[in-house]
């Protein structure tokens, strides 16, 4: 059983599209007492084969209707919060990227600097 940040990690995307997949019932998860997801690696194995058996322009294309924060894996470098907002910065391919989000987002996503975001 792996956590949603540990399967996203193996499936090379981002934490926010996993949990939108989740509750979107898009990938089967198995909640523990606390409620929190857990996701068989069984079910990786079917998402990843369900997944890679599509030609490459069709998986390319359902990545499109995700937005382009969802695109897009870096370390988070910096991460302010102040009052309703939060900046996060991230490094991505040697770039940094400042996003500008609520504080009540980066709570929910558990954002710390130094993780994969």
């Amino acid at each position: 059983m792996l956590k949603p940040r540990e399967a996203a990690q193996r499936l090379g995307i981002s934490y926010p599209t996993i949990k939108q997949w989740i509750l979107r019932k898009k990938i089967r998860t198995v909640k523990t007492k606390g409620g929190h997801h857990r996701i068989p690696e069984a079910e990786l194995d079917q998402f990843l084969g369900r997944t890679r058996s599509k030609p490459v322009a069709e998986r390319r294309q359902n990545f499109r209707h995700i937005s382009g924060r969802n695109q897009l894996v870096g370390r988070i470098v910096e991460l302010k919060v102040s009052g309703l907002m939060a900046q996060v910065k991230l490094s991505i391919g040697g770039q940094v990227i400042t996003s500008i989000i609520t504080a009540d987002a980066a709570r929910e996503m558990g954002l710390k600097v130094g993780e994969t975001a």
